[in-house]
C-alpha cells in the first residue's frame, strides 16, 4: 500500500505544471534580496506596432492613391522621423508628470505625518482593519508599519492612491518607443528603398513586398508581447496583426477614394 501510495504521489508531482520560480526558502530569500528592475515593455510595444501601423498606413494610402514610389519614401521617411519623436516626446513628457506627481503625493503624505501623525495612523489600521487584520495583529501592524517613516509613506501610496513605489525612468521610455518605432517602422518602406537603390527592376510589387513584410513584423511583435505575458503566441499574433490589418486598410480606403484629387 505504502508503495502504491507513494507511486501515486509521484504521478501526481510529474504531472504538476512547472512554475516560473522556485519557492525553496533559500531561493526565495536570494529573489526578494535583488527586486526585478525596471521593464518598458509597454514603450517597446507601443513604439513597434504604432511604427508598423503608421508607416504602413502611409505605404497604404499612397498606393491607394496611385501615386509614385517617391512619394512612398519622401511621407514615409518623414512619418519615421516625426511621428517617432513625437511619440517619443509625448512619452517622456507623460511619464515625467506621471513621476512628478508621485513625488507630489510622498511630499503630501511626508508633511501629513509630520503635522497630524495620529491621523495618518489612524488611516493605516483603517487600512489593514479593510485587509482582515483585527485584534492585537492590527495593532502590532500597525505600530510596525508607523515606526518606519518611509514604509509608513510607502503604505499610504500604494493603498491610498494606488501608485507603486517603483515606477519607470522617463529618458528610458522615451528612447525605447523611438528605438522601437524606427526599427520596426522601417521595415513597410524596406521594398521601395530598395528599389530606389536598385532599381525598379528589382520587383514590379514593393507594396505586395512591403504588405507581407508588414504583416510578419505584426506577427513578430504580437508573438514578441506573448513571451511576458500568459497568452498564447498565436493569439497574441494574430491580435497585433489584425489591429494593423484594419489600420492599414482604412488608410488604403482613404487613398482610394481621395486619390482622384491629385493633380
Amino acid at each position: 500500500m505504502r508503495a502504491s501510495h507513494l507511486n501515486l504521489l509521484g504521478k501526481a508531482s510529474s504531472r504538476r505544471p512547472s512554475l516560473e520560480h522556485s519557492h525553496d526558502p533559500q531561493d526565495i530569500a536570494a529573489r526578494l534580496s535583488n527586486p526585478p528592475g525596471q521593464h518598458y515593455l509597454k514603450d517597446a510595444i507601443y513604439g513597434a506596432v504604432d511604427g508598423a501601423v503608421t508607416t504602413f498606413a502611409v505605404v497604404s494610402g499612397v498606393a491607394g492613391a496611385g501615386l509614385s514610389s517617391s512619394v512612398v519614401l519622401i511621407l514615409g521617411i518623414a512619418n519615421l522621423a516625426a511621428d517617432g519623436f513625437s511619440m517619443a516626446a509625448a512619452n517622456f513628457l507623460g511619464t515625467r508628470a506621471e513621476n512628478q506627481r508621485i513625488d507630489q503625493l510622498r511630499a503630501i503624505e511626508r508633511e501629513h505625518i509630520a503635522i497630524c501623525p495620529e491621523g495618518e495612523r489612524e488611516e493605516v489600521r483603517q487600512i489593514f482593519k479593510l485587509q482582515g487584520f483585527e485584534g492585537e495583529l492590527l495593532d502590532a501592524t500597525v505600530k510596525q508599519v508607523t515606526e518606519n517613516e518611509e514604509m509608513w509613506i510607502e503604505t499610504m501610496l500604494r493603498s491610498e492612491y494606488g501608485v507603486s513605489r517603483d515606477y519607470p525612468a522617463p529618458l528610458p521610455a522615451a528612447l525605447i518607443t523611438f528605438a522601437s518605432f524606427c526599427a520596426v517602422g522601417l521595415l513597410p518602406l524596406l521594398p521601395f528603398v530598395a528599389n530606389w537603390i536598385w532599381g525598379s527592376q528589382l520587383t514590379s510589387s514593393p507594396f505586395l513586398i512591403s504588405a507581407v513584410m508588414t504583416s510578419v513584423a505584426f506577427l513578430a511583435v504580437g508573438g514578441f508581447k506573448a513571451g511576458f505575458v500568459r497568452q498564447h503566441w498565436a493569439w497574441s499574433a494574430m491580435e497585433t496583426l489584425l489591429v494593423g490589418s484594419v489600420a492599414a486598410g482604412l488608410a488604403y480606403l482613404c487613398g482610394y477614394l481621395l486619390g482622384g484629387l491629385h493633380g
